[in-house]
C-alpha cells in the first residue's frame, strides 16, 4: 500500500461513516435543532460534501460537482454557487434546509467519487509539492488531502452525535 492507496481509503471514511446511519436517519431529525444550535444534521451533512467538493475541485482545477452535476439546482438553497457553508452566521446556517436524505448522500457519494478519480490522477511526487505558501510550514497537497477528509470526518461525526440525541 502506498501513499495514495492510503488517502483513497481515506476519502472513503466520510461517506462510510454517513452511510452508518441513513437508515435511522427520519426527515424529522434531518432538519432538527436539539439545544437550539444552529447546525442540523442536514447542514452538517451538506457542508462536509461542501468542503470536500470545493477543495477538491480547487486542487484538481475542476468545476466543482456542485455545479457541473446540478446538485446546486436540485438542492434549490438559495445560495451563491460557490458558498460551501464556511462561516455561515446562524441565520444563513438555519436557512440550509433539505427534505431528502437520498438528495444530501447522493452528493456526498458523488463528491468522494470525484475525490478518488482526482486521487487516481496523482503521483507520489505530486503529493509531496507544496500548494500553499500562506501557512507555516507550507502546506502540501497530501497534507490539503488529509485535512480535506479530517474536516468532513469531523462533520459527520457531529451529524452522527447530534442523531443520536434524544429529541
Amino acid at each position: 500500500m502506498d501513499a495514495i492507496d492510503v488517502l483513497q481509503d481515506l476519502a472513503a471514511r466520510p461517506l462510510q461513516a454517513a452511510e452508518g446511519f441513513a437508515e435511522r436517519l427520519t426527515a424529522e431529525k434531518l432538519n432538527a435543532h436539539p439545544g437550539g444550535q444552529d447546525n442540523s444534521i442536514a447542514w452538517l451533512l451538506w457542508h462536509a460534501a461542501r468542503e470536500i467538493d470545493a477543495q477538491v475541485a480547487d486542487l484538481a482545477d475542476a468545476e466543482q460537482v456542485w455545479t457541473a452535476q446540478g446538485f446546486d439546482r436540485r438542492f434549490d438553497l438559495g445560495l451563491d454557487p460557490q458558498d460551501h457553508g464556511y462561516g455561515h452566521t446562524p441565520e444563513q446556517a438555519r436557512a440550509v434546509v433539505v427534505e431528502d436524505a437520498d438528495l444530501l448522500y447522493a452528493y456526498l457519494r458523488a463528491v468522494v467519487d470525484a475525490e478518488q478519480a482526482y486521487l487516481r490522477t496523482l503521483s507520489p511526487e505530486d503529493l509531496a509539492e507544496v500548494i500553499d505558501r500562506s501557512w507555516d510550514p507550507p502546506v502540501t497537497r497530501a497534507a490539503r488531502l488529509v485535512s480535506v477528509s479530517e474536516d468532513a470526518l469531523q462533520h459527520i461525526g457531529q451529524a452522527a452525535y447530534v442523531l443520536g440525541m434524544d429529541f
